[in-house]
């Protein structure tokens, strides 16, 4: 990469010249083959999101979310009434295509248009959404939005540096890790160091190409089983 430098010699970034702010994510779904993530409804996703969470008995899938779990549906629901409304955090439901029913959700957040940049985060999957194709199918279908859709220059991931499955799950999908930001916030009574990872719009063809050819039909097996890695894909011999 070739370096640049201002009238004072002294280096500088690259130029942008034909850089322009990004336009704010829409509210409109994504299809997918597995999965559509569409924005969050509390009044048709409520019901089947606290059935699907009912399925974790114990909670485990709250640890590392700064709320929940929650005892009642009428408590999730509020909560979800309130988090439908806002901008940012955008949170997104994720419908199983053969259930048709709401099984998690993500959200696109602390979004910055100017900068292009943006966040996702508040992932919640049920144990109907873990470890199926249309948990990475979802992963997909945003980042194609972020990157494809809305031309955005860098796609952030963070998580509480001790869960260890956020951070593994930020790799497998092809997030560089990129540091630790120490007692970077309190919640839930104690503290949290924050790992933080990304991916930046040069790396996007690559793993694009790499999803494509994991969530190829060609890539399950006659029960649903991938034949290869997404990693593999990546990564070709």
């Amino acid at each position: 990469m070739s370096q640049h430098y201002n009238e004072f010699d002294q280096p500088i970034g690259a130029p942008l010249s034909d850089w322009s702010p990004r336009p704010f994510p829409p509210r409109t779904p994504i299809e997918g083959r597995f999965c559509r993530v569409e924005p969050l409804d509390a009044e048709r996703h409520a019901a089947e999101l606290f059935e699907a969470n009912s399925d974790d008995a114990k909670g485990r899938n709250w640890t590392y979310l700064p709320h929940g779990p929650y005892p009642s549906f009428d408590l999730y629901r509020e909560y979800l009434v309130a988090a439908a409304g806002r901008d940012d955090p955008l949170v997104h439901a994720i419908v199983d295509c053969t259930s048709s029913r709401a099984v998690g959700v993500a959200s696109l957040m602390r979004i910055d248009t100017a900068a292009g940049v943006i966040e996702v985060g508040g992932i919640n999957y049920s144990p109907r959404l873990q470890r199926r194709p249309a948990a990475t199918e979802a992963m997909y279908l945003l980042m194609r939005r972020v990157f494809d859709e809305l031309k955005y220059r860098r796609y952030e991931w963070k998580c509480d540096a001790l869960n260890a499955p956020s951070r593994m799950a930020a790799i497998r999908l092809g997030f560089r890790y990129e540091g630790l930001f120490r007692q970077a916030t309190v919640y839930k009574g104690r503290n949290r160091d924050t790992a933080w990872f990304s991916i930046i719009d040069g790396e996007w063809p690559l793993l694009r190409r790499a999803f494509e050819c994991w969530l190829d039909p060609a890539n399950f097996d006659a029960a649903g089983r991938q034949r290869q890695t997404l990693q593999s894909f990546r990564y070709p011999r």
